[in-house]
This record gives structure tokens, C-alpha cells and sequence, in this order.
């Protein structure tokens, strides 16, 4: 198997795959070099496939002469050598998974630094303080991520590097973000090897992040930091105070206008908010990476409207509509403030929308243990790193006293919709309280921040908002195309809910508190639904069940306090005494079934249609080429055509086989729906839909049908599978 590739390698396969393939930093970087001729870095990238080996046993024997043939060709390109002092090369080692994890693994910059390469960096740049500074840099990210000292070889030191970023994908922190996410652990990481390009070099060298709208309420201008004389991590960590992206303007005209070129050129290419990383070297710029930017709900609306009614953008009001039809059930909300508002403390930069109060906490761990106990609390760092992430899921907002608007506790803090203030110069966090402008506040006392305005405040500072204004403009456009909204049509959902006030923290926790009444039945088709999943996060539940994520999450509070669900960690799970009462709801429709003979009937008639439907899906993974089993690239696209039309005709069955049943337990309807969703979104040309994990595609319905079959029959799947007629 091939275990590197050339970042600008063809790869002759869709965008998808080639994600999944090397992961998405590698793929959109071969986008950048190959497709648009942009200014990338020369490198290669490891495949997720190696990095899944190498975390099952090992580094792989062939994999350094596979490393050693890719390196020299980007030493071709460069005109320098790795590990040579007369004119080093130096590398980047970055990790690059499927889905964005934005700070979640590490990376290693300036990888090749022996004693001899910063003697020999020292002469040919003539600035031995540059040398220095890079060799500080690399040995500090080295002993933190590696571990000990770096050896004194280049080519030691890159495994080194690589074999850290490949263990990363195991790391407490990723696991809690991919937790969080509903990331698949099974995906493992790409690794990016690139030519290093030094933000450090000169005072015409910097560093930076920039987004092609504003993430945070979708204004569209550039939205970033800027870093001179600095490397990347410097930005992104938060551990240093950048300015804003407009600083460039006044610094290094020509390169902002080529940075808004390329912006605008990605922004059309990927139709959608486009993240970029990019480095400018003594006056070059350089980009070391792009994907799809995580924005805020509020942003989210703004920018599927201002997109879809821009006649020259690649977006139609319809894909605008299905892109945000998550929000749309359910309207993020606008602040309308107060005339009488306090003074605030306080002002820093407003990095995630919305107005959050709560009891001061300065460690992630407090801030998750608090949450278990029902308090809203915001979370107070001199600056986050990926080691928060716990804690931030569990707060009600963030406030930090580094870092800019691209900083990880902006980037994260907007991916979730958490309230957050960043770069609060009067912040000062101390271990059992924090100063703010000279004012002392001691754990547990309350402050609210304002995410819109960046304010922070003493106390709790009542907040008035009301529904995004597109939200109203994007349900019209759903009425009018016929695309369902949240399990409902979207005249119904169009009906606004009344104006909210709210002292505490999140959306959130003010749609739990007007959730409004909530029946019996709900609560136990939501406990069935729970069994079936195992921890679920409501947004997955309300998926199932039809309904919105602020529906079940009053739910779930009203089970928690009956003590059936536990809501510890990410996502909620039923407790033993939850279990036993699912248990019994599923005996009690067994009992409406006609017993268990008449169940065993049913699951009789399913297998064949399970068996059908499971070599469908492994024809639609795997095809037969030359005689050899080989992965479906999706391609050739008259044999997809032809298994979506047989997938089709076998949801017809699973239809007639479905409705007697349908007759006596009317929820199982509901599976009915999910399979048509699924088939239409595959048939529209989404083929995630058909076998992806990480949507609800066919398999993964059909699987927890399964499962619910399996319930209702009084038997676990173990039990099951050891005894497959039930």
C-alpha cells in the first residue's frame, strides 16, 4: 500500500475521499497547490490509514524509505537539503485528521535542527539570533510533545515528531473534542511534512489566521489576527497578544491585497466561510492551510442569506436553506440590550456571540464538576489550550485574558455556541479568584460576559434577545421549496417563539427553561430511543425522535431529576434505574405485539432484508475490479446509479414489511422516515448517506432498527447474535 503522497499528488478522486484518504488539512492543501496554483509549501503527508496502523503495532517497516524518496524531491524544489548545514531544509510536522479538530493534536515546527544546522542556519541567513530563536522554538515543542531531548539527526528527529502526532490522535484531549463532536475514533490522522517558511525571519515576516467573513456574527470583511516576526503556533495558542488582520493593510499593502484575492478566490471555490492559515516571509506569502471556518449559529443564518442572494456566489437558496435547516427549529437568538445596562468592568474582544452569567471557575475540572451539579459557570483562563476542552463543554462561557480573535478559545467557543471574550488586558487569573480592572473577584462569585460587544460585567446583567432576523426570510424560502424543518413542515416552525429574558448563560439553557410542558409518551419513546443508542447527545436524540434538540433537552432535565438519566460527560445516558424502566416499556409493547412469538415473526422477516441491505452497502464500499476487490472511488457513475436505484427498491419492501407493525407501535414510523430522509439525501448526491457513521445515513438507521428489534424481542444484541432467529 502507498503510505505517502506528494501534497500536490493527483489523486483523481473527489475531495471526499481524498479527506478521508490523507485527511483534511493534506486534501485542501492539494486543493490550494493543485487546483488554484496558490502559493503552498512543498511537502507530503502520511495517510490516516498508516496512522491507524502504526497506533494498532507499530512503525511500519517500509515507511521511512517511503519518506526518504518524498523528501527528496521537496529538496529538489526548495534547492535545499535536509539536515544539511551548508543550506538546511527544515520541516513542519502537523497533524490533519477527516474532520477539523482545530487544536486538538500536535505539531512540531522547525524539525531537522542539529547542532551543525543552526551553525550552518546562522551563516547562510546571516542573523545568528534568527538561528537561536528557531533552535528555542523547536527544542521547547520537541521536549512537550516528544518528550526528553531532541537527538542530534535530522532523520531521528522526524520520526520522533511523527510517531508524537500519530500517538496524539489518542490523547485525552482529542478523545473528549471527538466526544463532543461525535467524532469516529476509528478515523486516525494524517500527518503533513512541509517546508518550513519562518514568520520569524525579518520584521516583514509574520503570521496570522484569517477568515473570509466574520465567524462570529457573519459580516462580510475579513475577520483574523496578524502576528509579525512570529511563528504560527504563536497565533493559534493564544499565548501571545496579535493584532488585527487590518494591521496588514498598513504593514504590507501588496501582500493584504493578495491575501483578499485569495480569499475571495476560496470563499467561491468551497462555496462556504473559509479558515485560512498563512505565513508571510520576508514579504512572501504562504498558506499552510484552509478548510470550512466553524461559525456561530447567528453568523451561520447571515451568511447562508447574504450567500444565497449574491447572484455572482455558487450558492442556491435551497443548499442555503439545508445548510442551516439545524437552526431553524429553533432560531439562535439576538441580543437586544438594556438602556439601563451597567457599566461594565471591563472590554476585550467579542469572540463568540451571546450573553452568558455564571460562578467564576479558573480550571477546566471545576468548571465540569459544577456542571454536574446544575451551576452555570463561566470559565476564566489567563489563555485556553487544547487541554480546556472539557471544561469549555461544560461552561456556560469563556473568558480569557490572551489571545485574539483567532485564538483556540474563539475558534473552539464559536464551534459550540459558548458566549466567550478573549484578549481581556485587564484580566488577571490567579488560583483562587481572578482581578478585573483592578476589581477582585473570588471563585464563585458571578460575572457575565457579552460575546457580542466583548463587555464584562459584575453580576448578573439581564439579557432580552429574540430570533435571528434571516431566520424569518430562510423559512419563507423552506415553505416555498418544500424542505422540511426540524421534523415538522416550515410554515409550522416559522411561528417565532415569544421574546426570552434570561440571567443565565447560554441558548441552550433559556430553550430548556421555555421548553414549555412535556408528555409522558415523549419521555418514553425518548427512554426507548436511549436504550437503542447507548450516550447520545440531544442533538442526536432529536434527530431520532423528530423533534427539536431544545424539546429534548427539557426532556432529559426532567428524567435526570427523577434519577433514570445521567447527563454526566458528553452526551446523556439512561442510569440503571432509566434502563429498567426502558426495559419494561419494551416489554409492554411486546405484550401489544402479541408476545414474544409474534416479535420472533417479525425479526424472522427482517433478516433477509438486513442481509440484503448489508451486502448492498459493502457493494457500495467495495467493488470488483479485474477480478479484485477494490475500494468504490465513486467514479464510475452509472454503478452508482444502479446499487442507489436497487437501494430504492429495497426500501420499498422495508416499507410494505414495516407498516403492519406501524399498525400496533405507531413510533416505529419514525425509522420509516429516517430511512426516506436518507435515501432522498443519497439520491440528491450526498453519498454520506447511504454507509457514513457520522451522518444518519441508511446503515446507521437501519442498524439502530435492528437494535430496537432486538430490545423488543427481550434480548441484548449479544444475546442476540448468539441466538440470530431471536
Amino acid at each position: 500500500m502507498t503510505r505517502v503522497y506528494d501534497l500536490d499528488h493527483d489523486h483523481a478522486l473527489p475531495l471526499e475521499q481524498v479527506n478521508t484518504l490523507v485527511g483534511g488539512k493534506a486534501a485542501n492543501l492539494n486543493v490550494m497547490a493543485r487546483e488554484l496554483g496558490l502559493p503552498v509549501p512543498p511537502g507530503f503527508v502520511l495517510t490516516t490509514e498508516t496512522c491507524v496502523q502504526y497506533l494498532a503495532s507499530g512503525w511500519p517497516a517500509d515507511l521511512e524509505e517511503e519518506m526518504r524518496a518524498h523528501m527528496e524531491r521537496v529538496e529538489a524544489r526548495v534547492g535545499r537539503r535536509f539536515g544539511d548545514p551548508r543550506d538546511p531544509l527544515l520541516v513542519s510536522v502537523r497533524s490533519g485528521a477527516p474532520v477539523s479538530m482545530p487544536g486538538m493534536m500536535d505539531t512540531i515546527l522547525n524539525v531537522g535542527l542539529t547542532e551543525a544546522v543552526v551553525a550552518g542556519l546562522a551563516t547562510v541567513t546571516g542573523d545568528a539570533a534568527f538561528a537561536r530563536d528557531c533552535q528555542r522554538r523547536f527544542q521547547a515543542m520537541y521536549r512537550e510533545t516528544v518528550g526528553g531531548l531532541p537527538p542530534d539527526d535530522p532523520w531521528l528527529q522526524l520520526r520522533g515528531a511523527v510517531e508524537a502526532v500519530f500517538r496524539s490522535w489518542n490523547s485525552e484531549r482529542a478523545r473528549a473534542y471527538r466526544r463532543r463532536e461525535g467524532i469516529a475514533d476509528h478515523l486516525g490522522t494524517g500527518v503533513v511534512v512541509q517546508a518550513m517558511v519562518f514568520g520569524n525571519r525579518d520584521e516583514d515576516s509574520a503570521t496570522g489566521v484569517v477568515f473570509t467573513r466574520n465567524p462570529a456574527t457573519g459580516e462580510p470583511q475579513l475577520y483574523g489576527d496578524v502576528l509579525f516576526h512570529a511563528q504560527g503556533e504563536d497565533v493559534v495558542a493564544g499565548t501571545h497578544d496579535p493584532a488585527p488582520i487590518a494591521l496588514l493593510e498598513e504593514r504590507l499593502p501588496a501582500v493584504a491585497g493578495e491575501l483578499r484575492t485569495i480569499a475571495a478566490t476560496l470563499e467561491r471555490h468551497y462555496a462556504d466561510l473559509c479558515d485560512i492559515e498563512f505565513t508571510i516571509e520576508s514579504g512572501r506569502l504562504w498558506l499552510l492551510q484552509v478548510r470550512v471556518g466553524k461559525r456561530s449559529p447567528r453568523a451561520a443564518l447571515r451568511m447562508a442569506v447574504e450567500m444565497a442572494e449574491d447572484p455572482s456566489f455558487p450558492l442556491t437558496r435551497a443548499e442555503a436553506v439545508r445548510r442551516v435547516a439545524a437552526y431553524l427549529a429553533d432560531p439562535p437568538l439576538v441580543e437586544v440590550h438594556h438602556a439601563q445596562r451597567p457599566r461594565p468592568l471591563t472590554v476585550g474582544l467579542p469572540a463568540s456571540p451571546g450573553v452568558a452569567s455564571g460562578e467564576i471557575v479558573v480550571a477546566p475540572d471545576i468548571a465540569e464538576i459544577a456542571a454536574a451539579e446544575g451551576r452555570s459557570v463561566i470559565l476564566v483562563r489567563t489563555e485556553t489550550s487544547p487541554e480546556d476542552v472539557r471544561g469549555m463543554a461544560h461552561a456556560a462561557g469563556v473568558l480569557t485574558a490572551k489571545g485574539g480573535l483567532a485564538s483556540h478559545a474563539a475558534v473552539v467557543a464559536r464551534g459550540w455556541g459558548i458566549p466567550a471574550v478573549v484578549g481581556v488586558g485587564a484580566l488577571e487569573v490567579g488560583p483562587g479568584g481572578i482581578v478585573v480592572a483592578g476589581q477582585q473577584f473570588a471563585c464563585g462569585d458571578t460575572i457575565t460576559i457579552d460575546g457580542d460587544g466583548g463587555e464584562v460585567f459584575a453580576g448578573v446583567v439581564p439579557s432580552n434577545r429574540e430570533p435571528a432576523p434571516e431566520a424569518a426570510l430562510l423559512l419563507r424560502w423552506a415553505r416555498e421549496l418544500g424542505i422540511p424543518i426540524g421534523g415538522t413542515d416550515a410554515s409550522a416552525a416559522a411561528r417565532p417563539p415569544a421574546r426570552a429574558t434570561s440571567s443565565t448563560a447560554s441558548d441552550d439553557g433559556e430553550r430548556r427553561a421555555g421548553a414549555g410542558a412535556t408528555s409522558e409518551g415523549d419521555a418514553d419513546d425518548l427512554v426507548r430511543t436511549m436504550l437503542v443508542k447507548g450516550r447520545a447527545a440531544p442533538e442526536a436524540l432529536a434527530a431520532a425522535l423528530g423533534v427539536s434538540p431544545g424539546h429534548v433537552s427539557a426532556l432529559l432535565d426532567r428524567l435526570a431529576e427523577a434519577g433514570m438519566v445521567d447527563a454526566g460527560g458528553f452526551g446523556s445516558r439512561l442510569t440503571e434505574l432509566g434502563q429498567a424502566r426502558a426495559v419494561a416499556l419494551f416489554a409492554t409493547d411486546r405484550d401489544r405485539m402479541g408476545g414474544a412469538a409474534a416479535v420472533k415473526e417479525l425479526l424472522d422477516r427482517f433478516l433477509p432484508l438486513d442481509q440484503e441491505i448489508k451486502a448492498l452497502v459493502t457493494t457500495w464500499q467495495m467493488r470488483t475490479v479485474d477480478g479484485r476487490a477494490v475500494a468504490n472511488d465513486h467514479t464510475d457513475g452509472a454503478y452508482d446509479a444502479a446499487l442507489l436505484e436497487r437501494l430504492a427498491n429495497l426500501h420499498a419492501a422495508v416499507v410494505a414489511w414495516l407498516e403492519p407493525p406501524c399498525e400496533v407501535l405507531p413510533r416505529l414510523r419514525g425509522y420509516r422516515d429516517r430511512l426516506q430522509r436518507a435515501l432522498d439525501q443519497a439520491r440528491n448526491g450526498d453519498r454520506r448517506f447511504v454507509a457514513s457513521p457520522l451522518v444518519e445515513s441508511y446503515h446507521t438507521v437501519w442498524f439502530e432498527l435492528h437494535e430496537e428489534l432486538i430490545r423488543l424481542s427481550g434480548k441484548t444484541r449479544a444475546e442476540a447474535t448468539a441466538t440470530p432467529s431471536g
